[in-house]
């Protein structure tokens, strides 16, 4: 990638997992408006249904997470926690139509399996009696191998999982132990073996940009990784954000990548899996040219949550439960408290635990579906917005925000294609897809000071 264009286009911005970003969401968002919201939602938006379940809890933290994790607490706690979340669930199912279906359940934290894997089994047997699974519905859940045995992962089988995300972040244990990782309790091989014994889907994550690693080492990572031969490869790049994770200080002490070396790092994962098949989806997803991800991003119906990507067939509207989950519906966001004291009370109390949400406009629903169409499928077809919200393309482009300037930029530097048919990012482009995205954001324009998010690149 151009030194030249990385310092004239890297700069803090959002990751767009959502439209507004979370650090909008308003403190006077209580639980009765999601209540409303809930309900609301019957009727609006997306038909299916995905539950988010997080569990905060981890045996040891990590020092790059900047996630919503917390250290483990005694036995007593968890299980405690665990009901609460089962509880919580309660009080939302009987506001949803039973109707719709699932299409998705999802597990993240924190470290999901570290907790005693009964919990997870009765979660997703709760949910199954309440709803029907949509056909290639997906129960899925992030794995840190180390605190997993083969029994374990036996139990996640017997539990009805049908993905796992395995953290692996890297093969080398000198950059796990620099960032306070632990290493794979089982030989991924023996992992892997079981699991597709069983026809559970993996996804095999990594992470570039850590202490320790280089250029060299990042491309023996994907050796390796493509030697298992998972069935998705995610290639996560490094959030440095001390002022959110002050623990990410740590690393700086340590030495970061250049964001030349994590460019590099990118470009060779790249050119590597596409020479063992695997084709590129989003910004950092590989996978087989027959798998579901692919195929809807060349028809243009990629879809992407705080789950990750889906397709627009298999997503749903969010309902997350957990301290800090944070539920995604047609119309509104509500982020759960960040306090397991404050969560386990307001359930008891019989209260949604909500800390800040927020309502959306019609105009801040069509700037996130255009920005989720930029991040998920690398383009935007003026006409088929135009056609969705039922109006002209001159009466779109009217009421929405275009960063012209800097469109023209990238359009010069031939890392956009845009005229009066479309924005399409070209293939130059889309390790700057973030930057394109912000074009488009009217409140990242607006916004002034210290910007709260990592570096685009």
């Amino acid at each position: 990638m151009d030194s030249i264009l990385i310092s004239k286009y890297n700069r803090p911005t959002p990751r767009y997992t959502s439209y507004p970003p979370a650090n909008y969401f308003q403190p006077s968002f209580g639980s009765e408006d999601l209540r409303k919201a809930i309900v609301k939602s019957n009727q609006e938006g997306i038909k299916g249904l995905s539950f988010y379940i997080h569990v905060p809890f981890c045996p040891r933290l990590c020092h790059y997470c900047a996630c919503n994790a917390y250290e483990m607490e005694k036995r007593d706690n968890v299980d405690a926690y665990m009901q609460a979340v089962l509880d919580e669930l309660e009080m939302i199912i009987p506001l949803l139509d039973t109707s719709r279906p699932i299409m998705q359940i999802h597990y993240g934290g924190g470290t999901p399996t570290a907790v005693p894997l009964k919990w997870l089994k009765k979660i997703n047997e709760r949910l199954k009696s309440s709803f029907t699974l949509s056909e290639g519905a997906e129960i899925a859940i992030e794995c840190h191998p180390a605190y997993l045995s083969l029994s374990g992962w036996e139990e996640l089988v017997d539990a009805g999982f049908t993905r796992v995300s395995l953290g692996v972040q890297d093969f080398h244990e000198d950059v796990l132990a620099a960032v306070n990782r632990q290493p794979s309790r089982v030989a991924f091989e023996e992992i892997f073996c079981l699991l597709r014994s069983h026809g559970i889907g993996i996804n095999l994550d990594l992470i570039y940009g850590l202490p320790k690693q280089t250029p060299q080492s990042f491309a023996d990572n994907i050796r390796r990784a493509i030697a298992l031969n998972p069935d998705r490869l995610v290639t996560f790049s490094y959030a440095h954000v001390p002022w959110v994770k002050s623990r990410q200080l740590i690393l700086e002490k340590l030495g970061l990548p250049s964001a030349e070396d994590k460019s590099a790092m990118l470009a060779a994962a790249q050119s590597l899996l596409k020479e063992a098949g695997y084709y590129s989806v989003g910004m950092d997803h590989f996978v087989r040219p027959n798998d579901a991800l692919y195929i809807a991003q060349e028809q243009g119906l990629l879809h992407r949550n705080f789950q990750g990507y889906c397709t627009r067939a298999t997503t749903g509207q969010v309902y997350a439960v957990g301290v800090t989950a944070i539920s995604q519906l047609a119309g509104a966001y509500a982020q759960n408290t960040k306090s397991i004291k404050f969560y386990r009370e307001s359930i008891e109390r019989g209260e949604l635990p909500v800390e800040r949400g927020y309502k959306l406009t019609q105009q801040e629903q069509l700037a996130g579906e255009l920005i989720a169409s930029i991040m998920c499928n690398a383009q935007i077809v003026w006409r088929d917005f135009a056609e969705r919200y039922e109006m002209s393309i001159s009466e779109l482009k009217g009421i929405i925000y275009i960063n012209r300037e800097l469109l023209q930029s990238m359009a010069e530097d031939n890392l956009v294609v845009w005229n009066e048919d479309a924005l399409t990012i070209t293939d130059k482009g889309l390790p700057f897809i973030r930057i394109v995205a912000s074009a488009l954001d009217p409140m990242l324009a607006q916004a002034s000071g210290n910007l709260p998010y990592s570096m685009a690149l």
